[in-house]
C-alpha cells in the first residue's frame, strides 16, 4: 500500500531523540560491523596466504571466486528483498508472518542454488572461461569452483535465517557464528594450502575444502541455535511453508526487483572482473589484493544499510510514516560521515597492507593508487549504497532502486571499464577511476529520490 508522502520533508515537528537512536544503532549496526570485519579481515588473510604461492594463485582465487560472488549476490538481493517485509513484520509484532517471510526466501534461495551448483560441479572450466581466457588461471582454479559447489546449497539457507535474527534485533548470533566459522577457515586454508600437521599440500584447491567445511559447520551452527535452542524465530515446519497466493505475490513483487538489482550488480561487478583481468596477470593481481583491503573498510561501514533497512521498516512497520523519513535523513548523514572516515583511514593505511601481498614494484604501484580512489569515493559510495539497500528497500521502493542501481552500472560502468582497458588500453589505475562515475550519476538520481519520499510504503498492509 503506497501512501503519498511528496510533502513530508516540510514537516518540522519530528524529533529523533539521539541517544535512543544511537543505542539501537550500535545494538544493530556494531554487531554486523564487527561480523563484516571478522569476515574481510580474515579473507585478507586468506589471500595473503594464496598471494605468497605466487601472483597467478592470488588471481586464479579471485576470478574463481566470481561465480560464487554473483550467487551470493541473488542470495543477498532476494533475501533483501524479503527483510522488508521481515522488518515491517517485526514493527508490527508479527513472528508469524517473519517465520512464512524466512522460509519464502529459502525455498527460492534453494532453487537458484541448485542452477549455480549443477554448473560450477559439472562445468567448472566453461565457468572460469567467461571471466578470463588465460589458461594457467583456469587449471588453477578448476578445483576450487568444484569443491566450493556444494556450499552454494548451504548458503541459500544460512542467508535467510540470519536476515531474520537480524531483523529480530539478535544480531549477536550470526557474529558469534562468524567469529567461530571464520576462524576455523583460516586455521584450515593454513593446513590444507601449505600442506602442515601431516595434511596434503593442496593449494588453490584446499583453499575451496577449507571453505566448504567452514560453510558446512556455519550451517550447522544456525541450525541448532535456532531450532535447538527453541530461538522466537522457530516454529513447526508448516509455519514457514504455509504461504497464501496474496502473501507469496506480495513478497515476489518486493524481492524480484531487489533479487535483479543484486543479480545487475554483481554480474556488473563480475564483468570489471573479466575486463581487468584481460589486462595481465599483475593488474588484475593489484585489484584483487585492493579489493580485499577495500572490503575491510567498507564493508564494516556498510553494516549501516542492514541496519538502516531494519530501523527504517521497523518504523514503517509501526504505522510511523513521518518519523522513517527523518529517521532515515539522519541515519544518511551518519552513514555517509563514516564512508568519509573509513575512506581516509583506507587511504592512510594502504602502502603498509599492500606490502604484506609481496607484490612486484609494478603491482604494488597499481595496488597504491587503486586503493586511493576507493579511499576518495568511500563517502559517496556509502550514501548511494545506504539508499539502495537500506532506505528504499526499508520503503518497499525496491524497483526505482532496481533501475538506478542496474542503470549506472550496465549504462555508464561496464561500458567503461571494457573500453578503458581494451579499446584505450588505459593504465588499471585509470580505468577503475573512471568506472567510479557510475557511482556520481547515482548520486543524483538518488538524492532527488529520497528527498521526494516517495520511496515510503507499508507493504505489510492487510497480511
Amino acid at each position: 500500500m503506497r501512501k503519498d508522502c511528496g510533502n513530508i520533508k516540510n514537516k518540522t515537528n519530528i524529533i529523533i531523540e539521539t541517544k535512543p537512536l544511537y543505542r539501537t544503532l550500535i545494538k544493530l549496526a556494531l554487531p554486523i560491523a564487527a561480523q563484516s570485519l571478522i569476515s574481510s579481515t580474515l579473507n585478507l588473510v586468506d589471500n595473503l596466504m594464496v598471494g605468497s604461492i605466487g601472483e597467478a594463485e592470488l588471481a586464479a582465487v579471485g576470478i574463481a571466486t566470481q561465480l560464487f560472488f554473483v550467487h551470493w549476490m541473488l542470495m543477498y538481493g532476494f533475501t533483501s528483498g524479503s527483510a522488508t517485509f521481515m522488518a515491517q513484520f517485526w514493527g508490527a509484532k508479527n513472528l508469524g508472518n517473519i517465520r512464512k517471510t524466512t522460509g519464502f526466501a529459502i525455498s527460492i534461495c534453494g532453487s537458484i542454488s541448485l542452477i549455480f551448483f549443477a554448473f560450477a560441479f559439472f562445468v567448472p572450466r566453461v565457468v572460469l572461461s567467461v571471466f578470463t581466457d588465460i589458461p594457467l588461471i583456469i587449471d588453477l582454479g578448476e578445483g576450487y569452483v568444484q569443491v566450493v559447489a556444494l556450499t552454494l546449497l548451504l548458503v541459500s539457507i544460512t542467508v535467510p535465517f540470519t536476515a531474520a535474527l537480524r531483523v529480530t534485533h539478535q544480531t549477536h548470533i550470526p557474529l558469534i557464528i562468524s567469529l567461530f566459522v571464520f576462524s576455523t577457515n583460516t586455521f584450515l586454508n593454513y593446513v590444507l594450502i601449505f600442506g602442515k600437521f601431516g595434511a596434503p599440500q593442496m593449494g588453490v584447491t584446499g583453499a575451496g575444502v577449507a571453505t566448504l567445511i567452514a560453510r558446512t559447520l556455519e550451517f550447522i551452527l544456525i541450525m541448532f541455535m535456532v531450532f535447538g535452542r527453541k530461538n522466537i524465530i522457530s516454529g513447526k515446519l508448516k509455519e514457514f511453508f504455509s504461504w497464501t497466493k496474496e502473501f507469496t505475490k506480495r513478497v515476489l513483487n518486493n524481492a524480484i526487483p531487489t533479487t535483479v538489482n543484486e543479480t545487475m550488480w554483481g554480474l556488473g561487478t563480475a564483468m570489471y572482473v573479466a575486463a581487468y583481468a584481460r589486462m595481465g596477470i599483475t593488474e588484475f593481481a593489484a585489484v584483487q589484493a585492493s579489493n580485499t583491503i577495500n572490503q575491510l573498510f567498507i564493508m564494516v561501514a556498510f553494516s549501516m544499510g542492514d541496519a538502516a533497512l531494519i530501523m527504517v521498516g521497523q518504523k514503517i512497520g509501526e504505522g510511523k510514516l513521518d518519523y522513517s523519513y527523518f529517521l532515515a535523513k539522519r541515519l544518511l548523514k551518519i552513514g555517509t560521515l563514516i564512508g568519509v572516515v573509513m575512506g581516509f583511514l583506507l587511504i592512510i593505511l594502504s602502502k603498509p597492507l599492500i606490502s604484506l601481498f609481496g607484490f612486484t614494484p609494478e603491482g604494488e604501484k597499481y595496488a597504491f593508487i587503486i586503493l586511493i580512489i576507493y579511499g576518495a569515493v568511500m563517502g559517496l559510495q556509502l550514501y548511494t549504497g545506504m539508499n539502495i539497500v537500506g532506505i528504499l528497500r526499508a520503503g518497499g521502493d525496491t524497483k526505482f532502486a532496481m533501475f538506478t542501481e542496474g542503470g549506472s552500472i550496465w549504462l555508464i560502468g561496464v561500458p567503461i571499464a571494457f573500453l578503458g582497458a581494451l579499446v584505450f588500453q588505459f593504465p588499471i589505475y585509470i580505468v577503475v577511476a573512471l568506472v567510479k562515475l557510475e557511482e556520481v550519476a547515482k548520486f543524483f538520481v538518488l538524492r532527488k529520490r529520497f528527498k521526494s519520499g516517495k520511496w515510503i510504503n507499508n507493504v505489510i498492509n492487510k497480511l
